[in-house]
């Protein structure tokens, strides 16, 4: 089944996050609550945390990129 991994809204307010860096590539395997990278938002940098264990299949946001809050920005393969 494949999981989305959206753009987190940080806050209320949030609107959209950019990409400021993965730590993952397509084919890796990552574990639930694992950082796989990091979401600038008007005020800090935080860290992006997989919602699932699984394989990245697809990232479809690049840094830099401006993202809506909850849009999906890769996608996990689970397995199941």
């Amino acid at each position: 089944m494949r999981v989305p991994v959206p753009m987190p809204k940080i806050n209320y307010e949030m609107e959209f996050g950019i990409i400021a860096s993965w730590h993952v590539a397509i084919g890796d395997t990552v574990k639930a609550g694992q950082v796989i990278g990091d979401i600038e938002t008007e005020k800090a940098v935080v860290d992006l945390e997989s919602p699932a264990e699984g394989t990245i299949v697809e990232i479809v946001s690049q840094p830099g990129d401006e993202v809506p809050a909850l849009e999906p920005i890769a996608w996990i393969e689970t397995g199941g």
